[in-house]
Formats: C-alpha cells, sequence, structure tokens
C-alpha cells in the first residue's frame, strides 16, 4: 500500500468539507486527506451548505387570479384593461401560467408563457429572461430537454448572471450527456452563490467525476508506460520486510567480476534471467528488470514464481495492472511456490484492487494472505493501511500490533498505529486520547530516530493541532534523514502556505520537490491548485496536465483530469461571464 503522496480515504475524506476538486475552485480551510494532510490556507470565500439542496423548480413572480388568453392579446376582462401598457399584459400572462404551473398544467403555462414572451417589449430584457426561464421550467417538468436548454440560452443571454437560469440549463445539459457545457455552467452557479448550495456543488462534483472516468479511461487505455523515479522505487520496496525479491543477491548468486566498460550488469553464476534482473535492480537499473524477467518465465526457469512476482511488481510500478494481474494469478495458484511469495503476490493484488476501488476483493487478498502466511509481518503492515483507508481504525491498530509483535524493530508499522490512532482520537470529542496519540509519536521518534516516516506523520498531526513550529522542524528532520524524498518538501511547502502565508516560500518548496523527483506527481499536481487560487489558471492546467502524465492508476488519473477540467471550466466561465472566484 506504499504511496507517493496522500490518499483519500473511503468516501472522499468523509464529513462535510470540500473534495479534492473543490480544491481547485476556491480557498481552502485545513483538511485531511486520508492517510496525509493537505494543507491550504486562508477561509473560503463561503462555506459549504449555506443554502442546503433547495430545489429552483418553481417559476418566477407571484400566481395571480388573473386570467390569461381570455380575449384578444390576452388582455383581462374588466374596467380599465384598455390602460393597461404591453409589459403590464405580459405580466399577466406569465401570473396565469405560474397558476398553471402549480397546479401541475404545464403546456397551458407554456402557452401563457409565451404569450407573455410575444406581449414584452423587447428593451425589458430583465422580465423578458424571466418569462423564458419560466417556460424552460414547464419545459423541464415535461422532460423536453433541448427545449429547456434553448430557452435558458435565451434568458442567460438577456440577464448573463442569472443563476436559475444557468443552474436549469446545466442540469438539462446533464440530461442531454453535455458534460462539458453542464460543468460550464454549474461552475458560473457555484461561482455566483459563493459556493453556498449544496445542489449546484454536488451536481460540478457528479459531471467532473463523470468527465474525469471518461477521459482517465481513454488516456489511461493508450498511455506509454513509464518507469518512477528510482527514490518512488526504492521508497515502494522498502515498505516490505519479507519480500523475497526485494532481497539482495545472494553470495554466490553473482561472480566478483566488474561490470564491463558498457556498463552491462555483472555476470550471475548461474544463466538465469531472474538473477541478472535482481542484478540490475540492486544497479538501479530498472528498465531492465521486465525483460529479463520475461526471459525467465519463457524457458520456464528454476525461479518462475520470483520472476512473475519481479515482473508483475513492476508492471504495477508503471501502472500496467493489466499485465500485472495474470503474473500475480499464476503465483497465488501455486501451491508449491515458497509461501512467501504467494503471500505477498496476494497483498500486491490486494492493494491494486484498492486502487481500482474494489475493496471487497482487497480485504479477501489480504485476508488470504494472513491465512496462509500467519506469521509473515507484511501481511498486517498493509492490511493495517487498507483498513485506515477504510476508515476501520480500530482494526487498523489491531493489524499493526500483530505486525509490531512479528517484528518488534518494525519502526514504519509503530508510527502508523500511531497515526491510526490520532485519526481516530482527532475524529472523537474527548481530547485526552489526542493528548495520548501525540505522546506516541513522542515515543516512536525517541525509539526509532531515523525513521523518517515517524517524524512525517508526527507533522502531519502537528499541524492538524496548529502547532506548526514543531510541525516544521520534525519537517527538517525528515528532510535530513531523507533529502531526496520529494512528498516531504510538498508537504513542508504546505505547511509555510497555512502557517505564514509564505506564498513565495511555500512554491520554493514544492518547486524544490520537483527538482528532486520530477515524476513526482503530487507536486505537480500541488502546484496545480496552488496556482489556481492564485488565478494563474493556464499555468494550472499546464501542471495538472504533467500529473496526469505521470499518474500510476487509471483512478488517480481520473481524480487529476477533474481538477484540470474545474480549472478549464473556470477559464471559460471567465471569457463568457467575467466570473471569478476570489484569489489569493
Amino acid at each position: 500500500m506504499a504511496a507517493s503522496k496522500p490518499v483519500e480515504a473511503a468516501g472522499g475524506g468523509g464529513g462535510g468539507g470540500l473534495s479534492r476538486w473543490q480544491l481547485a475552485l476556491v480557498l481552502g480551510a485545513p483538511i485531511l486527506l486520508g492517510a496525509g494532510a493537505l494543507y491550504l490556507w486562508g477561509r473560503r470565500a463561503a462555506r459549504r451548505g449555506g443554502k442546503g439542496a433547495s430545489e429552483r423548480k418553481t417559476p418566477e413572480g407571484r400566481a395571480s387570479p388573473g386570467p390569461c388568453g381570455g380575449g384578444s392579446g390576452g388582455q383581462p376582462d374588466g374596467p380599465g384593461h384598455e390602460e393597461m401598457s404591453p409589459l403590464d399584459r405580459a405580466q399577466a400572462a406569465k401570473n396565469k401560467g405560474n397558476k398553471y404551473f402549480k397546479a401541475g398544467k404545464y403546456e397551458q403555462a407554456i402557452q401563457c408563457y409565451t404569450e407573455a414572451i410575444s406581449l414584452c417589449p423587447p428593451e425589458k430584457n430583465l422580465d423578458l429572461s424571466t418569462f423564458y426561464q419560466n417556460r424552460a421550467a414547464a419545459y423541464e417538468q415535461l422532460q423536453k430537454w433541448t427545449e429547456v436548454a434553448q430557452d435558458c440560452t435565451k434568458a442567460v443571454e438577456l440577464n448573463p448572471k442569472y443563476v436559475k437560469a444557468l443552474f436549469r440549463r446545466a442540469k438539462a445539459h446533464e440530461k442531454l450527456d453535455n458534460k462539458k457545457e453542464c460543468l460550464e455552467d454549474v461552475t458560473a452557479v457555484c461561482i455566483l452563490e459563493a459556493f453556498q448550495n449544496q445542489q449546484s456543488m454536488l451536481l460540478a462534483d457528479k459531471v467532473l467525476k463523470l468527465l474525469g472516468k471518461e477521459k482517465a479511461k481513454e488516456k489511461y487505455k493508450n498511455r506509454e508506460p513509464l518507469m518512477p523515479s528510482p527514490q518512488f522505487i526504492k521508497s515502494y520496496f522498502s515498505s516490505f520486510t519479507d519480500d523475497i525479491i526485494s532481497q539482495p543477491l545472494l553470495k554466490g548468486e553473482k561472480s566478483d567480476e566488474d561490470k564491463d566498460k558498457e556498463g552491462e550488469a555483472s555476470e550471475v553464476k548461474e544463466n538465469s534471467g531472474y538473477l541478472r534482473a535482481k542484478q540490475y535492480m540492486e544497479e538501479e537499473n530498472y528498465d531492465k528488470i521486465i525483460s529479463e524477467s520475461t526471459k525467465e518465465i519463457e524457458a520456464k526457469g528454476k525461479y518462475m514464481a520470483e520472476a512473475l512476482l519481479l515482473r508483475a511488481t513492476f508492471y504495477l510500478l508503471i501502472g500496467n495492472a493489466n499485465a500485472a494481474k495474470p503474473d500475480l494469478d499464476q503465483v497465488i495458484s501455486m501451491e508449491g511456490a515458497n509461501v512467501k511469495l504467494r503471500a505477498n503476490a496476494l497483498i500486491k493484488r490486494g492493494s491494486m484492487y484498492m486502487q481500482q476501488q474494489q475493496p471487497v476483493l482487497s480485504t479477501q487478498d489480504f485476508n488470504m494472505a494472513a491465512d496462509i502466511d500467519p506469521q509473515n509481518a507484511d501481511v498486517y503492515h498493509h492490511r493495517g493501511q487498507l483498513k485506515i483507508l477504510l476508515d476501520q481504525i480500530e482494526e487498523a491498530v489491531e493489524d499493526f500490533d500483530e505486525c509490531i509483535r512479528l517484528r518488534p524493530d518494525s519502526a514504519l508499522a509503530q508510527a502508523q498505529k500511531c497515526f491510526a490512532l490520532y485519526r481516530q482520537a482527532y475524529t472523537g470529542s474527548n481530547a485526552l486520547p489526542v493528548q495520548v496519540a501525540m505522546k506516541g509519536f513522542e515515543d516512536v521518534i525517541k525509539k526509532f530516530p531515523k525513521c523518517a516516516e515517524g517524524y512525517a506523520l508526527y507533522a502531519q498531526a502537528l499541524t492538524d493541532q496548529q502547532q506548526f513550529g514543531k510541525a516544521d522542524e520534525m519537517y527538517d528532520k525528515c528532510i535530513d534523514l531523507e533529502p531526496d524524498n520529494a512528498t516531504t518538501y510538498v508537504h513542508k511547502g504546505l505547511l509555510q502556505l497555512q502557517w505564514k502565508q509564505d506564498l513565495d516560500k511555500g512554491l520554493e518548496l514544492i518547486s524544490k520537490a520537483i527538482e528532486i523527483d520530477n515524476k513526482c506527481d503530487f507536486a505537480y499536481e500541488t502546484m496545480g491548485t496552488i496556482e489556481v487560487q492564485r488565478g494563474n489558471l493556464d499555468k494550472a492546467i499546464e501542471m495538472f496536465n504533467k500529473a496526469i502524465n505521470l499518474a500510476k492508476s487509471e483512478m488517480e488519473m481520473a481524480h487529476l483530469y477533474s481538477l484540470c477540467d474545474a480549472a478549464y471550466a473556470q477559464t471559460e466561465v471567465a471569457k463568457k461571464y467575467g466570473l471569478k472566484p476570489p484569489t489569493l
């Protein structure tokens, strides 16, 4: 379950906070994203939920008992009707239409609104826009979505900041499967309403997710495999202690000859593709590992099971889950293979399923791994991380405890247990467990002073508690231990933004992360989010596109497309209506 950046907990982080695409729209208050914190500063222009989920069904204007269509030109009967102005007559027709609308007589309502439109003087833009919007509301009840969109367009042309018409047109575009147009309209509505109406926020979230999934599916299918940075690969393997394929070559498996001048790996004593792949792995020559493993597999060599698992692991690392799964399936089904190989394959397949948002299959794989290899600490460590993502904190703590029992020197498991306890305490109302959890972090970093993850997780909890100075110290210790860990620089940069509102320092640290690891998608994503908040939408879109090209899973790519589309929609809304959300 090792990851290069924070992962959202099941349900998008829980609670009533903004989902991550919304960080590309509004200034964010501090929020916690799953196993890591993405901290943004300032206050939102307005908090979500202000207007609740209010419906925009009814037409505008009071229903009046006055008739319309009773005489020539729709004039009402009675004394003085000859003196009514064209606008008064139009209003009377609208009022009659409203009465029909409330009675559920939508065809008659449409007739009255049509009459109001024909009677209204063309210079009365606001009145005319209301009549078109009311007729659109009646068409909506009849599910005539094309007519709804057409009438709302006329209403918006007459009154460009007409929220009801924009939102009704957004819903019509949704029904017509015009996702891009729907997104632009609902983005304009969100900005006009200062992000206070949950109904429009939910529609924006829905259409962004649909667009993201569509684009990611196509892009991921045709993407070029991309090997992550050496730092990421080493970090990934460091999360395993019982992974045979990541162990160094044993004495006797390779000769003591130096590399030849072309830089090829020193010869191994056996003619084995797998052992050559392992040699390349030690030398960080990762691009040759899949091809060498394939040679071992095709030859049905002595290390076939190991080669299948190694190839599957690197397929996962380059984001090719479809190629990894058959190899993992084969290893899992090899009952004669080393049980640690099969358990490791189950852990990796289970993690893959979780990335694909299939928690049931993921849980089944982790449980099977525990059944076949109950003394394997990795099973409990990684299942504990899964339980955190599923917000099953008590079970996560139990798994970390079992991992620690099996491997008392597992600093990573102890640090993550502290984080799980902190998550559990943070969501409760009792301050005492929070203090206990924070004390637990102090104990871990004292016992394991060289565990960078301990300092990083403690820093995230300290930031939560607004102990910014101490959090900054923890990130510095983490950087001292792992100077090439780009993700730490991103977190430290975000801390500067929340703590000191120091935009320049924050961007400097995130730029440093990209300098260290130009394949750090989290850094590009965060930079893009900040650029949106600064109003630099073109730069933000550039950053999001870079992150998209580095995404390691289709689900992650879909999320990044949502951020990118949210930014792009704002550029279109700014061009059409001159609307922009607050910027830094």
